[in-house]
């Protein structure tokens, strides 16, 4: 029976394990600064090993590099104890100072059909966020969508406990983050003014890239502040090889009014995959209707760019062998819409066929036969199809694709487009006015309740770049919420079932500001609640079939670890009072056994959004894969858990009855369930 760690594993103690299991002959040993003998690899036998790829020293190299850059690196792999607890109803609320003093009460409000939605909104700073989800999300994220700070000089607000040694250069403001965090704004006065940005982004980008599926892609809003920083932060660490584009969206088309020499009308998104090879874009733009035509049959098709398949052409190779499956000649009758496909040698001539009013078509070239484009079988496909053209002396392949590629510039038009075979209105609209626009119509205020929120037609643009099965986007600096009801309103459209994580720090309101006087004590409020307004108003608006839409979210809040502070030296225990309860409950008072669910859920690689049922003392994840005990627990239970054999089994540890029924766990176990895989906390 193991316990479990109740903490993320250290990167740095894993990328060690994967060192040395690659270079054992590098690995030795040495003393800490307390003098305890330590694994450590040795730094000359590596470069023996892989002296042709080593860099020492002084010696120049290309790299991207900054002050505090080795920290933030060491910042991304160090674990984290903190705990994920999740919010089922509205609870009592309070900000504090990082004296714990009480600065603010409000009622943080809870989730939305909890125990159905398959949606998350998680309140916490960002950071120890994605540490939580990295070993339960690992390679399951199919979109990222983020849209950081852009550190202009005044909306650059962070923790400034991840901010290592700048205190003097820093100029405080007074919020505070729901864990005490002071949040300090990055002024461009500041003599670390790129470097902060950078220590703020760096571990995040870092610790999001584990979280992406192998054909993940993940895409960053920024503007001319950081971006070359941002591309210089991606290329180092998703690799420059994996860079897919940036776009420019035009989503201020008049510009700023404050704009020195050049009126900005445009900012950018910075475009990276995991694994460059295994992504692929769809083609999701509708095309314009001027550029398609109706066919015979009433299709629309491509008013240009025919693919000539079977004719003259000096593309296709010449043929090599007469049997080969790509040579070919076609015999078309017109009235009857009839053909017939023969194997010939260049020059010979059905003459039966022609008689009965067949004409002829080979591919040629300077009295040569050279392949068809496609085979045999593949243009009887498209003749059933009706997607080919026949002119006097070629055969072309119709194109019935009523979509085209992105482009990179991303600008604001409306016209008429082909969809699904049909005439139709196409509006992009990218603006942030129109996006705030729709913000004071869902909220019912007379100016935008959140300042230069994102546009939801932007968003599901690069949303629907990928296939509509089922897959999860992440935006881990969610604001608004924009992303979460840019992917309710594509489900709605076209019956997708993408599911969204929101991750917002509960970053106190302006008391001056519009979310504030309607009543919002914190953006993450704000969010939640459009999310709430936007999936209801989206089922107004649907159809029936979108009426079984999720548009539900789950909301966790950040905290710190469930687990008390019992772990002392001997020495520290002999000058100390203790608390000797501790090592008999180490759970503190106030957790819940649903806090102590979801912590396990996530050490065991459960999805947060996993289906939950309770009957009596016992929890159940997604059916038997995991089964919880955290109350009294005897014998007759053990068994009556180990008979549904379940793959996980966990208990807590001080909830045995007595020590025989402990002494009989594994004995149950190894009887009726020896596979599961058992555990305490």
């Amino acid at each position: 029976m193991n316990k479990l760690k109740m903490h993320t594993p250290s990167l740095a103690d894993v990328n060690f394990t994967a060192l040395a299991n690659l270079f054992p002959t590098a690995v030795t040993e040495t003393t800490d600064e307390n003098g305890a003998t330590i694994r450590a690899i040795d730094k000359d036998v590596l470069m023996q090993e892989i002296n042709t790829h080593v860099v020492d020293g002084r010696e120049e190299r290309y790299q991207f590099t900054w002050p505090d850059k080795r920290k933030s690196v060491l910042l991304a792999n160090t674990p984290t104890s903190a705990a994920l607890r999740p919010v089922r109803n509205d609870e009592p609320a309070v900000i504090k100072d990082e004296d714990g003093n009480i600065v603010a009460k409000y009622t943080r409000t809870g989730s939305v059909d909890f125990d159905t939605t398959e949606n998350l909104y998680i309140e916490g700073d960002n950071l120890d966020v994605l540490k939580l989800l990295r070993e339960t999300y690992l390679n399951r994220v199919k979109i990222i969508y983020i849209d950081p700070p852009y550190n202009t000089g005044n909306d650059f607000l962070y923790p400034d406990d991840y901010a290592v040694g700048i205190d003097e250069f820093i100029q405080r403001d007074g919020q505070y983050d729901e864990q005490g965090n002071r949040l300090t704004s990055n002024t461009n006065n500041n003599g670390r003014f790129h470097t902060d940005w950078l220590n703020m982004i760096y571990p995040r980008l870092r610790i999001s890239r584990d979280l992406l599926t192998d054909d993940g892609v993940i895409f960053i809003s920024i503007d001319d502040n950081e971006i070359t920083n941002l591309r210089n932060v991606c290329d180092d660490i998703f690799g420059e090889s994996n860079f897919i584009g940036v776009l420019s969206v035009e989503n201020n088309p008049k510009g700023r009014k404050n704009s020195a020499f050049v009126s900005v009308s445009s900012e950018y998104c910075v475009i990276y995959a995991k694994h460059k090879e295994s992504s692929h874009f769809i083609e999701n733009i509708p095309k314009n209707a001027r550029d398609m035509i109706v066919d015979e049959d009433g299709k629309y098709v491509h008013s240009s760019g025919k693919r000539v398949l079977v004719g003259e052409n000096n593309f296709n190779k010449f043929v090599s062998k007469v049997g080969s499956d790509k040579n070919y000649s076609v015999y078309y009758h017109a009235n009857d819409k009839q053909i017939q496909i023969k194997k010939e040698i260049y020059g010979e001539v059905d003459s039966q066929l022609i008689g009965e009013g067949y004409v002829k078509y080979s591919s040629f070239y300077n009295g040569k036969l050279v392949e068809n484009t496609y085979t045999e079988n593949k243009f009887r496909e498209l003749f059933k199809q009706q997607a080919l053209q026949f002119s006097t002396d070629k055969i072309y392949e119709k194109n019935f694709n009523d979509t085209i590629r992105i482009k990179s510039q991303l600008v604001n038009r409306e016209y008429e487009a082909i969809v699904q075979g049909k005439k139709q209105h196409y509006s992009m609209e990218l603006t942030t006015t129109g996006a705030g626009t729709y913000l004071k119509n869902l909220f019912g205020t007379d100016e935008s309740i959140f300042p230069a929120p994102k546009n939801i037609g932007y968003l599901k643009v690069l949303i629907s770049l990928f296939e509509k099965e089922p897959f999860t986007v992440l935006d881990f600096f969610s604001g608004s919420a924009a992303t979460a009801d840019a992917v309710m309103q594509l489900n709605a459209e076209d019956g997708g079932k993408r599911k969204f994580i929101m991750v917002q720090v509960p970053e106190v309101c302006d008391e001056k500001s519009v979310a504030a006087k309607a009543g919002y004590a914190t953006i993450s409020e704000v969010g939640k609640e459009r999310i709430r307004r936007a999936g209801r108003k989206i089922k107004d608006d649907s159809n029936l079939a979108a009426q079984n839409l999720d548009i539900g979210f789950r909301v966790l809040k950040l905290d710190s670890s469930n687990m008390k502070d019992v772990y002392y030296t001997p020495h520290e225990l002999a000058h100390m009072k203790f608390d000797f309860d501790g090592f008999t409950d180490n759970i503190k008072a106030d957790r819940t056994a649903e806090d102590l669910l979801f912590q396990v859920m996530l050490e065991l690689g459960i999805p947060l959004s996993a289906k939950i049922t309770q009957s009596g003392n016992l929890w159940c994840v997604n059916g038997n894969k995991l089964i919880a005990c955290f109350n009294k627990t005897d014998t007759n239970l053990i068994t009556e858990i180990a008979k549904k054999k379940p793959y996980y089994a966990v208990f807590r540890d001080s909830s045995f009855e007595n020590d025989s029924a402990m002494m009989n766990f594994e004995q149950v176990f190894n009887t009726y369930s020896p596979n599961t895989i058992r555990r305490v906390l």
